[in-house]
């Protein structure tokens, strides 16, 4: 017999003393107290007959005496926690992975009427923590984009029953391969390991960047969930807004049939919360079905995509509703400050013109340095002259001279050059534009260094259009006077300008519509902020979270949308009129792999095959402490009936 509760020599003084207690008050029961009789001789009778019965009211007291003591010996026997040798040796050692991706939200069924798999997993999660032996210790943890123990490797049912209620599914896939990396780092070392999954068996491959996972002499057993396997879901969705026409914008997403029957669906979209959009489709079983919405207006800040099933004499909801919505935010129409620095150029000044949200200032190269000294502009052109690049203000240089620029420009002119060398026409400032047999009077040869990109060159001058950046701030040179050039009379003029802008500040090229579940986020900061912010979730709780060069961070398991917002006080954090400068921004899942929501009844991992969990029978506890305390219950129940009966006084 082995003792694992507290050890006898820290039990031993509160011993003694309960018993010396105990005795104690059992001699003060023995005295007695004197009562007054009318006439003596009455009970004369009554005390022959009490003397005749005295031993066994002796025996009686002590035999209430040693029932007292026998309570107490038991109490502290059951604080010492008694074991079997045998059961001590045989303890299992169990890591419990339960699956809390978003394919564990599917409600078997058809949508409300189906009860979720995480409800099904807390289930069969429930019967394990019931059915642990005695020796037997448990950690369990949950399993998506990251694994988080949920309680330390125990073996108290009480607080693993605890752990049970909290896990919940959230909106990304399952890491099979951290996982398992985890339950065998906490398993090594100890005798009998067991990794058990409870899962629907949409996990992936059991494979990382270090490779396969190995389990060892592990045991693996496996706890099937869920049945159905329709579904319908949202795979891919973005959205942007036109270059000339910011007002309007375009919308790509994908749909897919992952489950084994035909379904019509109804596909809306929602601008700001107002219906857009609303079309009725037909997709067949396994299909994937694009769909691209060109020229849409209506929306100022969020988009949203939503899909119904309307199969007829099939429910109107398929088994999983997680991916039935997809979230997207537009960029901002805020406008551009540009400076534009010429002597007079009526091609340059006409085309800025065009496009209603750039706030451009005209000056000479006389006015040029005291219009940067008193304002603040997001780009810079320069029309003629060749000022240095300034950090954190990108420029567009036009037929620059001399080599105060970010590149050297040669001093003798090449005649009639044409873009007959190089033209790459995927740069984001050539596109939407055809600079083919552009007419040149004449143009000078540019110098780019290492990592300048050349986007457009001539066999006779070289190259005469280079991109590229100096201390992270952007620049485009082209090598020739436009004016001499029949450019201005094409539409790819104005759309070059625009498209050298909306490269400077970024709103197209690495602008994101949403963000993906279960990846690190890194979210443009809010003005002012440079240590941390506040995190608004869909359920509008707030998060702490850091900020680093200028972008937060955060982990996000959940789709739909976000706010970023500066921590109260902070400077420049709200406008004039007290509005807060929130920075808005969304999450979606859209991952086909977690939508394919088909259960496995069975999963192999390392050439195993997940077994059956077995020797857990609920309801049979073997530790002897629980049966000591049902021991002294009884006794004591037994001795209070009795010494009201008057049997044991």
């Amino acid at each position: 017999m082995h003792f694992l509760g507290l050890p006898l020599a820290s039990l031993a003084p509160y011993m003694a003393a309960a018993a010396a207690v105990a005795v104690g008050l059992y001699i003060l029961k023995l005295r007695r107290r004197p009562v007054p009789v009318p006439f003596s001789p009455l009970w004369t009778r009554i005390l022959r007959d009490k003397e005749a019965t005295s031993l066994f009211s002796r025996l009686k007291r002590i035999l209430s005496l040693l029932v007292q003591l026998i309570l107490l010996a038991l109490l502290f026997l059951a604080l010492m926690d008694p074991r079997s040798a045998v059961e001590v040796v045989k303890g299992r050692n169990l890591v419990v992975l339960v699956d809390t991706s978003a394919s564990m939200q599917a409600s078997d069924g058809g949508g409300e009427r189906g009860k979720p798999r995480i409800e099904l997993a807390r289930d069969e999660l429930r019967k394990l923590v019931q059915g642990l032996g005695a020796s037997d210790r448990m950690l369990i943890a949950s399993m998506d984009a990251v694994v988080t123990p949920l309680t330390p490797m125990t073996g108290d049912a009480a607080r693993l029953d605890a752990a049970v209620d909290s896990v919940k599914a959230v909106d990304c896939r399952a890491d099979l391969a951290r996982a398992l990396r985890f339950a065998i780092d906490t398993l090594r070392n100890v005798k009998e390991p067991e990794i058990v999954i409870i899962s629907d068996g949409v996990l992936g491959d059991p494979r990382d960047a270090l490779g396969e996972v190995h389990l060892g002499e592990t045991k693996l057993s496996y706890v099937p969930i869920g049945t159905g396997k329709r579904n319908v879901a949202i795979t891919q969705f973005s959205v942007r807004r036109y270059p000339l026409d910011r007002a309007r914008y375009e919308v790509m997403l994908e749909v897919q049939n992952l489950g084994d029957k035909d379904e019509q669906i109804e596909l809306s979209l929602y601008g700001d919360d107002v219906l857009v959009d609303l079309s009725k489709l037909s997709i067949k079983a396994g299909e994937r079905l694009p769909r691209f919405y060109p020229s849409l207006g209506g929306a100022s800040r969020s988009l949203e995509a939503r899909i119904a099933v309307v199969t007829p004499e099939l429910p109107r909801r398929d088994d999983l509703t997680a991916d039935d919505r997809a979230f997207a935010v537009l960029p901002e129409r805020r406008r551009t400050k540009v400076l534009a620095v010429t002597p007079g150029n009526t091609y340059l000044e006409a085309a800025l013109l065009l496009d209603e949200y750039l706030d451009v200032n005209v000056v000479t190269p006389n006015q040029m340095n005291d219009a940067l000294g008193k304002g603040k502009y997001d780009v810079a052109i320069y029309d003629g002259v060749t000022p240095s690049l300034k950090p954190g203000l990108p420029a567009l240089y036009l037929d620059p001279h001399g080599n105060d620029g970010p590149v050297k420009v040669d001093t003798k002119p090449t005649p009639e050059p044409e873009f007959d060398a190089k033209l790459e026409r995927k740069h984001p400032i050539l596109r939407w534009t055809a600079f083919d047999n552009i007419g040149i009077a004449q143009a000078f040869r540019l110098t780019p260094l290492e990592g300048d990109k050349i986007v457009g060159a001539s066999n006779a001058a070289g190259p005469i259009l280079v991109a590229g950046q100096r201390q992270s701030t952007k620049f485009v040179v082209l090598s020739f006077d436009v004016r001499q050039s029949d450019l201005p009379l094409r539409i790819a003029w104005p759309v070059f300008l625009l498209n050298c802008i909306n490269w400077f500040v970024e709103e197209d090229a690495e602008y994101l519509s949403s963000f993906k579940t279960g990846d690190v986020w890194h979210v443009p900061a809010p003005l002012g902020v440079s240590s941390s912010a506040v995190l608004v979730d869909p359920h509008m709780k707030k998060h702490v979270v850091p900020v680093q060069e200028g972008r937060a961070v955060f982990f996000g398991v959940e789709a739909g949308f976000y706010r970023l917002q500066a921590p109260e006080g902070t400077p420049g954090a709200t406008s004039q009129d007290g509005v807060k400068r929130d920075v808005l921004f969304a999450a979606n899942l859209v991952d086909p792999t977690e939508s394919a929501i088909a259960p496995k009844t069975e999963i192999t991992i390392d050439g195993k095959k997940g077994g059956v969990v077995a020797g857990f029978k609920v309801g049979v506890r073997k530790e002897l402490w629980i049966y000591l305390l049902i021991a002294v219950i009884v006794i004591a129940a037994v001795e209070w009936w009795t010494y009201h009966r008057r049997i044991s006084v």
